[in-house]
C-alpha cells in the first residue's frame, strides 16, 4: 500500500496534469489528485441527480444519517450540490435509534455534530417510543439468531415515520454500488425474484407516500471512505455488535474477492439486466 501510494505520488494527475496524483480511483484505476477527485466525485452523483431527475426545486428531503461514512459523505454531498447548483431543496437529517448501547447511542453523537457542521435540522425517532422495545431488548428476547431480519424491518419502518413526522417529500439514503452488488447476490441466493426486480433501483417506493432514492447508487463504497478521509469528515466507524454472523456479511467477502479479479465488477452485478 506504501509503495503504492509512493508510485502514485511520483506522478502528475491523469486529468489535469499539474498535480502530483495522490491516490488511483478504484472505480476508473486512475491516478488523480485530491482536487480533481473531489471534483468528478461529486460532478458524479450531480450528474446522477439530474439525469435521473431525483429532486424537483423546493422538495423537502431527508437524508436517512446513521453517522457512518456513507450517510455522512451523502449529507456533506448533497448539501453542497443543493448549493452549488441551487436545486432548491430543503434538507433534513433523520437518524433511527435503535437501542443498541455501545453502537447507536455513540453514533448519534457524531449524528448531532454533523448536524452542527452542515447547519441541517435534525429528527431523531427510537424504537423504544415507536415499538415500546429496545434492539437491546429484543435480542435478549429473541438471541443473537435472525435479529437483523428484525432490526430491518423495524428500521425501514422507523425511517418511513420519521419522514412522515418530517412531512418530506423523498427519503434520500447512502447505499451504495457495493451495497446493491450484495443485495442482488443475496436476492439470487435466496431465490427472490421479486426483490430482485426492483432492488437495483434508484428510486423505490414511487407509489407509496414517501419515495426512496439513492444517490450512491454508481458510487463505490472505497471512493466513499477516500472522500471522507482526505475532507476529514467526521463519522463513526464502528460496526454494530449485532451484525458479525448477518448474511450480508459473507456477500460482502465474495464480492471483494470477485473485485479483486475483475475490478469492474460492482457495474456487471447490479445492472447488467437493465
Amino acid at each position: 500500500m506504501a509503495e503504492n501510494h509512493k508510485k502514485a505520488a511520483g506522478r502528475l494527475c491523469y486529468l489535469c496534469n499539474q498535480r502530483r496524483a495522490a491516490l488511483k480511483r478504484p472505480k476508473t484505476l486512475e491516478q488523480i489528485c485530491r482536487e480533481c477527485f473531489y471534483e468528478v466525485f461529486e460532478e458524479e452523483i450531480h450528474q446522477v441527480i439530474v439525469k435521473n431527475q431525483l429532486f424537483k426545486p423546493g422538495e423537502r428531503i431527508a437524508i436517512g444519517a446513521s453517522g457512518g461514512k456513507d450517510s455522512t459523505v451523502l449529507a456533506y454531498v448533497l448539501s453542497e450540490l443543493n448549493r452549488r447548483h441551487n436545486y432548491g431543496l430543503d434538507l433534513f437529517l433523520l437518524s433511527v435509534d435503535e437501542g443498541i448501547t455501545g453502537y447507536r447511542d455513540d453514533s448519534l453523537e457524531t449524528v448531532k455534530r454533523n448536524e452542527i457542521q452542515y447547519g441541517l435540522p435534525l429528527k431523531i425517532v427510537s424504537y423504544k417510543d415507536l415499538y415500546g422495545w429496545t434492539m437491546d431488548e429484543i435480542v435478549k428476547m429473541i438471541g443473537l439468531k435472525n435479529n437483523c431480519t428484525f432490526c430491518g424491518v423495524f428500521r425501514r419502518q422507523a425511517l418511513d415515520r420519521g419522514a412522515a413526522l418530517l412531512k418530506v417529500d423523498k427519503l434520500v439514503t447512502g447505499h451504495n454500488a457495493d451495497d446493491i452488488a450484495e443485495t442482488v447476490l443475496l436476492n439470487i441466493l435466496r431465490g427472490d425474484i421479486a426483490r430482485l426486480s426492483r432492488c437495483t433501483s434508484i428510486t423505490t417506493g414511487e407509489d407509496g407516500p414517501i419515495p426512496r432514492c439513492k444517490p450512491f447508487k454508481y458510487t463505490y463504497e472505497k471512493e466513499i471512505v477516500m472522500y471522507a478521509y482526505f475532507k476529514r469528515l467526521d463519522y463513526f466507524s464502528t460496526e454494530c455488535i449485532y451484525s458479525p454472523n448477518a448474511y450480508r456479511g459473507f456477500a460482502r467477502e465474495f464480492i471483494k474477492d470477485l473485485e479483486r479479479m475483475r475490478f469492474t465488477i460492482l457495474f456487471i452485478l447490479p445492472y447488467q439486466h437493465h
